[in-house]
């Protein structure tokens, strides 16, 4: 994670990232800008749709500065392409002429990549889970036996750990929430960490990492895997749980259609079951302290006002404590 450089103290990265600033990013790249410009819903980075003077338009992703290294979005990115190359539908970055993906304007970093249209996939339809399952069976064979160097690991201590530690000390956690709350993760944590010890440390591959369904776009029958942002080493079932839905039964019926299309292509080791709901809870952890660390762009007190507001916490706690119980309980098979 050397690679992976703390955000939490920058307090307002985008204070220059002015429309006049995006244009010119895109013009200094050869693809001359018409001066249309929208923004698209995306917080950790910012990323806009740009109109072409020759027709068309361009997506642009301004870097968070100083949350990932070059060599970290440059990782990225090769895999993207790497995947395309393969003919697997993943939107990787434009290349200019000498192959470079990532581009810099006055301190920002930024990729452009095409504009593509769709909606979001209905994953009640079992024929498009078993789809996608083949879609994800391609992505791992293509990950696998190669380690992403500089973008870091799926793990309990960063996610969890690190995660929970944070969020006690940022002071966004109410003092009347804190106990409750350290004991919960703590309890819920030393229980992941059983799960993955048991699975005597499972197969680690380069994942898309945040494979849930808005990050898919299908357009009739046309499959679109957007956003490897978060693209990590990790298991297998980590791409699998988030497309997964309602109560067991119905999970079990969800895997069971995932798995027969992923094994068309790739074998999935059937033991990773056991690591969806130890996944789902370092993913709720994090996800709070992601919000915590951002706390000071003013983007999210604008988009996540119910933050900073004791029904979320009391929400959360309630949430951590079904967490517990479901790790209480034997892992889903097939």
């Amino acid at each position: 994670m050397a690679e992976i450089i703390p955000a939490e103290d920058q307090p307002h990265p985008y204070a220059g990232l002015l429309p006049e600033v995006i244009l010119d990013a895109i013009d200094g790249c050869g693809r001359l800008a018409s001066g249309s410009l929208f923004p698209l819903n995306s917080y950790e980075n910012r990323v806009y749709q740009v109109g072409l003077e020759e027709g068309g338009f361009v997506i642009a992703k301004f870097y968070r500065p100083e949350r990932l290294s070059d060599a970290a979005i440059r990782e990225e990115h090769a895999f993207c392409r790497e995947l395309a190359e393969q003919e697997i539908p993943v939107v990787a970055p434009w290349a200019d002429a000498a192959g470079e993906t990532l581009f810099r304007h006055l301190g920002f970093r930024f990729a452009l990549y095409p504009r593509v249209g769709g909606r979001f996939p209905d994953l009640e339809d079992m024929d498009l889970l078993f789809r996608l399952g083949r879609l994800l069976g391609r992505i791992h064979l293509t990950g696998e036996g190669v380690r992403f160097a500089h973008r870091g690991d799926i793990d309990v201590a960063r996610m969890g750990r690190e995660s929970s530690d944070y969020l006690l000390a940022s002071g966004v956690l109410p003092s009347e929430h804190q106990d409750k709350y350290r004991t919960l993760c703590d309890a819920i944590l030393e229980r992941v960490e059983g799960r993955f010890a048991e699975q005597a440390r499972p197969e680690s591959i380069r994942l898309h990492g945040d494979f849930h369904p808005g990050n898919i776009l299908q357009l009739e029958e046309a499959l679109r895997i957007v956003d490897t942002d978060d693209c990590r080493n990790g298991p297998a079932v980590q791409d699998l749980w988030m497309l997964l839905s309602g109560d067991r039964g119905q999970m079990r019926g969800q895997l069971a259609e995932i798995v027969d299309g992923y094994e068309e292509f790739r074998e999935f080791d059937r033991r990773q079951l056991a690591l969806i709901e130890p996944l789902r809870a370092l993913r709720i952890i994090h996800y709070a302290a992601w919000l915590a660390r951002r706390w000071s762009d003013p983007a999210f007190p604008m988009h996540f006002p119910w933050f900073n507001s004791g029904g979320y916490w009391d929400e959360h706690i309630h949430t951590l404590q079904g967490v517990y119980n479901r790790l209480e309980e034997t892992p889903i098979e097939l």
